[in-house]
């Protein structure tokens, strides 16, 4: 498969459902919970509309798996060899607190790994892209695409993201045994985004995630020199399971620190 001739019309497609994501933003919008608790707008309705049928009309012979659709049984998509994996909005929790940090993701899944993706943030206009044989890239509306890569030396202090809503005493242990850092709060797949251009040298994300979650936003940093690891070092991988729970990583830009090192005793 040409990944290459994917990047325009999903890069259209994640502009199209931010922008919807956008009008949405703009009015006193309802917020409703899903059962396990997290918070569901129209905004996610909408921009998994827009996504779903856009990559239907792509490439109607692959499958996708939506956050807002239902998961497929494992002993179907145990099968699937490629497949679209979205999340309409990460960062719901972000978008109703009206901070801008949310994204759109939309990630192509070959043989368990992310090989293609594609994060949009709709209020600062900018999209993140990542694809094998290509490499990764940053766009912000009117600008020409720019050359994105990780950081090639720990910073002095090192910099770190962490999510905005979701820190517990994993983290601060990990955080701890770092020695002098930075900490930059954020929330979304923009944590990995920062990471890919270099902002930042490290994320480590001691806490649940979706498989949604980080599909996108792994293809970006893998694509840019970084990696994406468990705790055990092996690469994040995808579709392996019944569940789609992403066990604890860490998202490594600068690579000449031992960032599994630092993982509390017991982890």
């Amino acid at each position: 498969m040409n990944y290459r001739e994917l990047i325009e019309p999903v890069i259209a497609l994640a502009s199209e459902a931010g922008d919807r994501i956008l009008e949405v933003y703009a009015t006193d919008f309802d917020v409703q919970s899903k059962e396990d608790e997290s918070p569901l707008t129209q905004a996610d309705l909408a921009s998994h509309k827009i996504i779903v049928a856009g990559l239907a009309v792509l490439t109607p012979l692959i499958p996708i798996i939506s956050e807002e659709e239902g998961l497929p049984d494992f002993a179907e998509r145990r099968r699937w060899r490629r497949y679209w994996l979205i999340d309409p909005l990460d960062g719901t929790k972000e978008f109703v607190n009206r901070n801008g940090e949310f994204t759109v993701n939309i990630a192509l899944i070959e043989n368990h790994r992310p090989v293609f993706g594609v994060v949009r943030v709709p209020v600062q206009k900018k999209t993140y892209l990542g694809c094998e044989g290509y490499g990764a890239e940053r766009r912000e509306d009117g600008s020409a695409a720019k050359t994105i890569r990780v950081a090639e030396t720990v910073s002095e202090p090192a910099r770190v993201v962490g999510s905005r809503s979701h820190r517990g005493a994993s983290l601060d242990a990990y955080l701890d045994n770092l020695g002098k850092f930075d900490l930059v709060p954020m929330g979304s797949s923009l944590k990995f985004c920062v990471v890919a251009e270099g902002g930042a040298d490290v994320y480590p994300r001691l806490g649940l995630t979706s498989e949604w979650d980080t599909a996108a936003a792994q293809a970006v940093v893998e694509q840019a020199g970084g990696s994406v690891v468990e705790l055990d070092g092996k690469p994040l991988s995808y579709n392996k399971k019944e569940d789609i729970l992403n066990p604890w990583f860490i998202v490594i830009g600068a690579a000449d620190r031992d960032w599994l090192a630092l993982l509390p005793d017991g982890e």
